[in-house]
Parts: structure tokens; sequence; C-alpha cells
């Protein structure tokens, strides 16, 4: 029943900050950030444990894979664009992936922060089955790994299209690529809101991402702990 309810509660709460974020358009609308406060807040008032949410946690991220396959149609239909600009795409990857792991590590160090936060965030930009992977490479904190890389994303999605605006990037490619390489899939929920290229970019530089990070964490970690 518990299972049942929190489903539901998930659900009604995404669409409600759905419903918000079209209204009231702001950072802290953004449907990731705002339908994990109000859920949190929820469980936390019903006096229902992370344990008892667990089950309605694993049934609706199993929906994750067919949602994450589906990304393959814009991609495909969009194919002769990522064949157009394959050379600025490799690149801005390529640079976007290092540039987000060094940041990470100068962050940590100018803060002083132990070894055990510092492998963490090395990894805070690809999606969690990656980050995690990487995390047992690396012998890190599987958890606090999880909830660096989430905390990442919903950054991304709540300021990552503002700071674009800010900038005057406008291109569709563009923007799908610079979101997916920092904000992975959370973010690239919020491309595909802005168009089908956005969105068909975000995922495959999520992905390629992903593959240039679990290349580029182990074999560099040894050197800068």
């Amino acid at each position: 029943m518990i299972t049942l309810y929190s489903i539901l509660l998930t659900v009604s709460v995404y669409w409600f900050a759905r419903f918000l974020s079209k209204k009231y358009p702001s950072p802290l609308t953004s449907p990731v950030f705002l339908s994990t406060m109000i859920v949190i807040m929820i469980l936390l008032v019903s006096n229902i444990s992370y344990q008892e949410y667990k089950p309605a946690k694993t049934a609706m991220t199993y929906l994750l894979g067919p949602a994450t396959v589906s990304l393959a149609v814009p991609i495909y239909k969009n194919r002769d664009l990522f064949i157009k600009y394959i050379g600025a795409a490799v690149s801005g990857l390529l640079i976007g992936s290092i540039s987000t792991i060094a940041a990470a590590i100068i962050m940590a160090k100018g803060l002083h922060l132990s070894k055990f936060y510092l492998l963490g965030l090395t990894v805070k930009s690809v999606t969690v089955p990656v980050a995690t992977g990487i995390g047992g490479i690396i012998h890190g904190n599987i958890s606090l790994i999880a909830a660096y890389v989430i905390i990442t994303g919903m950054i991304g999605a709540m300021f990552g299209a503002r700071l674009l605006n800010w900038f005057k990037i406008d291109h569709p490619f563009a923007r799908g690529l610079a979101i997916g390489t920092i904000a992975h899939g959370i973010g690239t929920a919020e491309a595909v809101k802005e168009g089908e290229i956005q969105g068909a970019v975000s995922g495959a530089a999520m992905g390629i991402a992903a593959v240039f990070t679990s290349f580029i964490v182990p074999y560099i970690i040894n050197y800068i702990i």
C-alpha cells in the first residue's frame, strides 16, 4: 500500500511541479528540484522512511531504461547534424569533460577537502550508473558520489539554460552539447523541453562524456591525491 501511495505521490508532485514551472518560470520551480523537495517534506511529515519508499523508487527507476533508450530516436532523426558538427562536438565534449573534472579537483584542493570528498567530486558530471561504476574503480564512496551527481544535475537543470542565455549561446546544437556534457540525464530532461535538437544532442553528449570520464578519471586519480 505504501509503495502505491509513494508512486502516486511522486508522479502527482512531479506534474504539479511542471505546472508551476510553466506558470512561474524560475530556477526554484525547476521540476526536478521542486518535486524532490516537496516529496522529501511529505515523506518526513508522513513519517515514511526511505526503506519504505525504496520499492516505489525502484519501480520508477526501472522506467529510466526505456526512457533513456528513447533518446536514440531524436539522435537518429538528426544524424546529419551530428555528422556536420562532429569535429566541434568531439572537441567540445573532450574539453568540457576535462574542464569539469579539473574544476572539481581545484575546488576540492582550494577548500582543503579530504580524499573522501575529492574522489566523489571528480565524477559529479556523469550519470549515476557510470559514476558509481567509476567510483568502485577509484574506491570512492558510492552514496556520496550518487549525491554529488544528483546535485550537479539539479544545478545544471536549474541554471544551465539561463547561463547559456546570459552568454548569448543560442545555437541549439551548442546548448544541447553543453548541458548534456555537464548535467547528464537531469539536464537532458530540461534540454528536451527546449527542442528536439537540444534534447538529442544533450542525450548523445551525456553518453559520450561518460565514456571520456571513465577513461580519464581512473588514469589521473593517483596523480592528484
